[in-house]
């Protein structure tokens, strides 16, 4: 397994030193989200003040952009790193595409995830080889490239595409045309196991490729102290509120205390959701570790699971670092 890690939402003009902290420690990425920020810009100051790392989007929304857009942004980035950028993509809840973005929201979103995979790669295609663009689908139709906006071949153009999902359906898209899934922090081991791994593998196989050649990358709540339990606890019954995320906490039973926090969200109590988070439901979604001994329970619980781990917790320089680098020590070479 590699340990990743994640990127705060500084200042740019911090991003240097926090990516090359990252580096010197040892973490394989560093992962950008898209929250109060864009989560593309951190991606040149990375690529400019490294050399190793890897670096990439988790996630950057893409019912948000265009697949032009993506895809020049992500030609760049891979350019300047010399191929270490991940264009990993997440597709947001409809309120946020809708009310947030000011974008339509798809009839299906497997539908127009999979259109976007496909017509960001028929530009980068076009790019490389000089053929003709021509994508022709349900959401996109993209048959226009003049030598003027032909950003031409680049050394590293296999640029990996990662999306992020809690569902089957956007699992089973990653077992047909992506690099890798991206995991959300609602997630159990069993859920994985049971759910997630198999539809992946199973899709996979169904379009004649390697399950193993998708890379399971996944966020992880992680706590060792009584206040990141708190805040953990409060992280689970925000992210457990959202309808769409109900199906894990149906599989252990819990589909009623996702109803009770859905109402509490309607009539904005919010301050009462973390009391609906028994010790049991933070044990399940949760790494609750001791700060003695903080790598044994990440590790007994995600190997065989996992290809990368991020904890749900920013990287900042100066701060744990001997933590940071006993973790990524034990972490590495784990299968």
């Amino acid at each position: 397994m590699i340990l990743d890690a994640v990127l705060s939402q500084p200042a740019l003009l911090r991003v240097p030193e926090i990516a090359r902290s990252a580096e010197e420690i040892g973490f394989g990425a560093l992962w950008s989200s898209e929250t109060q920020h864009d989560p593309f810009l951190p991606g040149v100051l990375v690529a400019e003040h490294t050399s190793r790392i890897a670096f990439g989007t988790a996630v950057a929304i893409s019912f948000a952009r265009s697949p032009g857009t993506l895809a020049y942004t992500a030609w760049d980035l891979a350019k300047m790193s010399a191929g270490r950028f991940i264009l990993g993509l997440g597709t947001q809840v409809k309120p946020h595409i809708v009310r947030r973005f000011g974008m339509p929201w798809p009839d299906s979103v497997v539908g127009k995830l999979r259109e976007q995979i496909q017509a960001v790669r028929a530009l980068w295609h076009c790019w490389q080889t000089g053929e003709e663009l021509s994508y022709r689908g349900k959401y996109f139709k993209l048959t226009l490239m003049t030598p003027f906006f032909n950003p031409g071949p680049i050394d590293h153009p296999q640029i990996p595409i990662y999306i992020a999902g809690v569902n089957t359906g956007l699992a089973k898209l990653a077992g047909e045309c992506a690099d890798g899934f991206l995991v959300h922090p609602l997630h159990s081991a069993r859920y994985l196991a049971e759910v997630i791994l198999p539809a992946i593998r199973e899709n996979a196989r169904l379009n004649k490729r390697n399950p193993s050649d998708i890379q399971i990358s996944i966020s992880v709540f992680y706590a060792t102290t009584p206040q990141e339990r708190s805040f953990i606890r409060s992280q689970i019954a925000f992210y457990a509120s959202t309808p769409s995320y109900r199906s894990v906490m149906a599989l252990h039973g819990w589909e009623e205390v996702g109803n009770r926090l859905s109402a509490l969200v309607r009539r904005g109590r919010w301050s009462e959701m973390t009391d609906l988070i028994s010790d049991e439901i933070l044990e399940t979604f949760a790494v609750v570790a001791s700060a003695r001994d903080p790598h044994t329970r990440l590790l007994e619980r995600y190997r065989g699971l996992a290809d990368r781990i991020s904890l749900y917790r920013p990287f900042i320089p100066g701060e744990c670092d001997d933590f940071w680098q006993d973790m990524v020590q034990n972490v590495k070479g784990q299968v």
